[in-house]
């Protein structure tokens, strides 16, 4: 999840200054972000680890937005079908009633539950007054998708993060008030590169690897209001990774393991 920007046409050029479209409201202090939902135990982007993140205290629940040949809107983080489900091609070449009848696999080959990939009207309905969206953009209609949205009485508990210059722009016409998340280009490794970079594209929330932030970057960032809450998914992640960000002075994390920084974080009293 880093996409460089630089090929992105400003929204506003020009501008020096600007204010950020506030993130969600949460009722924690440290947002904690469950990458895919809290896989751990369920297979990724279902409702069952979107639940789970749920029961776990997680602020968030990312899910992968993509179309189907009939215009639907579901979560599935590949373009195909094939490492999740028992199912062989693209997203975008089945209809919803096709893809309903797939199976998503487990990585527990003793788990006989049935898994389905899940629509974005369920994970809407899963999630409405228990825990806020984190939407990765991949391949939807940025009016459709909000429509749905607004819907579901949902406006207030999603951020949408941002793949391309078109969905940047796309959301801005769409709602101009939906918090957007953008990477900051691994390129940017100063305070004076990253001033630029805000000043430049304006987004509301910022992403990134949690390395690549320094202290002085996350205060840059608090300075305009602009929360930053980085990926720290990683194979090896834990505890260490964890105390690293929060010597940065970071206050949000995505992550493969939300129930464990949950846990963490209270008994560092941040929770």
């Amino acid at each position: 999840m880093n996409f460089s920007f630089i090929t992105i046409i400003a929204f506003i050029a020009g501008l020096t200054s600007f204010t950020p479209n506030p993130a969600p409201k949460s009722k924690h202090k440290f947002i904690v972000a469950a990458h895919r939902g809290d896989h751990v135990i369920y297979p990724e982007n279902t409702l069952a680890a979107y639940e789970e993140a749920i029961r776990n205290e997680a602020d968030y629940v990312e899910i992968d937005l993509r179309t189907t040949k009939d215009g639907e809107l579901v979560s599935m983080h590949d373009g195909t079908i094939n490492r999740m489900t028992d199912g062989k091609g693209n997203v975008k070449d089945f209809t919803l009633d096709e893809l309903e009848q797939l199976k998503v696999k487990s990585k527990d080959t003793t788990d006989k539950t049935v898994y389905r990939i899940p629509t974005f009207k369920q994970i809407l309905t899963a999630c409405k007054n228990k825990i806020n969206i984190y939407l990765d953009f991949k391949a939807a209609d940025p009016e459709q998708a909000y429509q749905m949205i607004k819907q579901y009485g949902m406006e207030k508990q999603v951020l949408v993060y941002i793949n391309s210059a078109t969905q940047f722009t796309g959301w801005r016409k769409a709602a101009p008030k939906m918090p957007l998340m953008l990477s900051m280009p691994d390129s940017i490794k100063t305070v004076a590169a990253m001033e630029s970079f805000i000043n430049k594209y304006q987004p509301d929330i910022l992403d990134g690897s949690y390395n690549q932030y320094t202290s002085e970057m996350v205060a840059l960032a608090a300075k305009y209001n602009i929360p930053a809450w980085p990926d720290i998914q990683s194979a090896g992640e834990g505890p260490a990774d964890w105390n690293k960000a929060l010597e940065k002075g970071l206050k949000g994390l995505q992550t493969d393991h939300p129930a464990l920084l949950v846990k963490f974080l209270k008994e560092k009293g941040l929770r």
